[in-house]
Parts: C-alpha cells; sequence; structure tokens
C-alpha cells in the first residue's frame, strides 16, 4: 500500500520533503486553530511538533476542533498527539501541558523554528508576539475569525518578514462566536504560510 510519505514525494519531490520534516514547529494552543493548523500540517508532510496548551476538552469544543465525544475531559495536548499519529505514527510530537505565560514561552519554543500563535485571547496573542519575535522565529498569528460567511475576508497579511497574521482583523469572537467553517479556514491558512515559508529556503535554526 502507497505510504502518506510515498504520495507526499510525488506531488511535492523528496528534496522538498526533506526540508519539511526536518523542520520543528510549535503550536502555542490546542484549540480550535492549533487542532487544526496541526491536523494540516501533518497531513503537508510535517513530523516534528511542540504542542502547548493546558486545557482539557469539552463538549463544547466539539463544534470546532479536531476531537471526538469519547475524548472529553482528556487533555487537549494528549488527545491531540492521538489524534494526529492516527494520521502518520512517525511523528515526533513533545506535548507540554501548562498554561503559556510571559515566564515560560521562550523556553517553551526554544527549540521551534518556527511558531503558530492558536491562543484565545488577544493578550495571550500579543504576549506571544512581543516575546518571541525579537527571538527571530518566524510567527503566524490569527485575528478576527468570528462570525458566519464571509469568508473571502480571512486574508493572509504580512506585517513583517518573519510575521504572518491571518484573519479579517476586525470580527471579535465576544460579539460573534466562532464557527467550524471560519476558524478551520483561518487554521488551514496558517498550515499553507508555514509550508510555503518552510519551502522558499529561508528556514533557520534557531
Amino acid at each position: 500500500m502507497e505510504s502518506l510519505r510515498d504520495d507526499l514525494i510525488k506531488k511535492l519531490g523528496e528534496e522538498k520533503l526533506l526540508i519539511i520534516e526536518g523542520s520543528r514547529i510549535g503550536i502555542a494552543g490546542a484549540g480550535g486553530l492549533g487542532s487544526n493548523c496541526a491536523h494540516n500540517l501533518v497531513r503537508s508532510g510535517f513530523k516534528k511538533f511542540k504542542i502547548v496548551d493546558f486545557d482539557t476538552i469539552t463538549a463544547a469544543n466539539l463544534d470546532r476542533q479536531f476531537y471526538f465525544l469519547d475524548q472529553v475531559g482528556q487533555k487537549k495536548v494528549e488527545a491531540l498527539k492521538i489524534n494526529l499519529c492516527r494520521i502518520n505514527p512517525e511523528l515526533d510530537i513533545e506535548i507540554e501541558a501548562v498554561k503559556i505565560t510571559e515566564n515560560n514561552i521562550r523556553k517553551l519554543f526554544k527549540d521551534c523554528h518556527i511558531v503558530v500563535e492558536c491562543l484565545d485571547t488577544a493578550e495571550g496573542k500579543g504576549m506571544l508576539v512581543n516575546r518571541l519575535l525579537p527571538e527571530g522565529k518566524f510567527i503566524v498569528s490569527a485575528s478576527g475569525l468570528g462570525g458566519i460567511g464571509s469568508s473571502d475576508e480571512i486574508k493572509t497579511h504580512k506585517l513583517k518578514e518573519n510575521l504572518v497574521i491571518i484573519g479579517d482583523l476586525r470580527s471579535d469572537i465576544k460579539d460573534r462566536p466562532a464557527l467550524s467553517p471560519r476558524v478551520s479556514i483561518a487554521a488551514a491558512k496558517e498550515a499553507d504560510v508555514v509550508l510555503e515559508y518552510v519551502l522558499r529556503g529561508t528556514l533557520d535554526k534557531p
């Protein structure tokens, strides 16, 4: 039977796939953005991850996150690792079930080439960017995913050479709840930005 890797070699070539497989991706938050971005990255050939989230799965998460009913009550990072390894059992995933703070964020992601911001609050998003951008890491963030429809407004905004933000930059999930379609679009765009960045050949090790 043809493997996932065989299929990706046909589509990308082995040289490009080796670059993808050698990249270590940090995912800050394993909710709607993080869990969906992660499975898109795995399906694109990425194998090395550091995933950090302190939260547990609830039934309310199932409307937009890459989890299943029988996983309710489990730690998100533990369940996500299981789900991702069902796609590719050869993954190298390090998980941390801790809250990301100003004091630990640099240590948590020090070995990651790229960090994908998938946090819930504006404060958390800002803290991640402010702490990790000076480290020279490539950061993909998200802002403005709430509501229904108008999905073409979820765009890719390159703010700096190493900072890209996905979203409409205005919708607030407090006023317009985030549902699966727009969250999934944003998560897929985050993964696509990571893939494009890696294959441009500009990836520097930390």
